[in-house]
């Protein structure tokens, strides 16, 4: 299996910046695409796209963060970074990494789809 785990979540004020990072681990042969998904506290609330990000480096992003967010790539370590500007309390969520590609499975190559434990961002007005 491949593992995601996420860290630079925490606490901060309006107009103030984070930055995300998640780490893959594991037998991996390549990963195409890997993004960030978040889950809002409002009931009923689904976890949304925020970002992703391929491995020839082209971007895609919710209207909600364009021009605030920018998602990069570092291949060479399987790590994705989430650099967040201008928060706002709106953006308070759970923050989930998500990587897909394919590793080595008792020595064949398989697909594979994972995601991180998520990590908590927290924006106050």
């Amino acid at each position: 299996q491949v593992q995601l785990v996420e860290s630079g979540g925490g606490l901060v004020q309006a107009g103030g910046s984070l930055r995300l990072s998640c780490a893959a681990s594991g037998r991996i042969f390549n990963i195409n695409t890997m993004g960030w998904y978040r889950l809002g506290l409002a009931p009923g609330k689904q976890r949304e796209l925020v970002a992703t990000i391929t491995s020839g480096g082209i971007t895609n992003y919710a209207d909600s963060v364009k021009g605030r967010f920018t998602i990069s790539r570092d291949n060479a370590k399987n790590t994705v970074y989430l650099q967040m500007n201008s928060l706002k309390p709106e953006d308070t969520a759970v923050y989930y990494c998500n990587a897909e590609g394919t590793y080595y499975r008792d020595n064949y190559r398989t697909d594979f789809g994972s995601w991180g434990q998520g990590t908590q961002v927290t924006v106050s007005s």
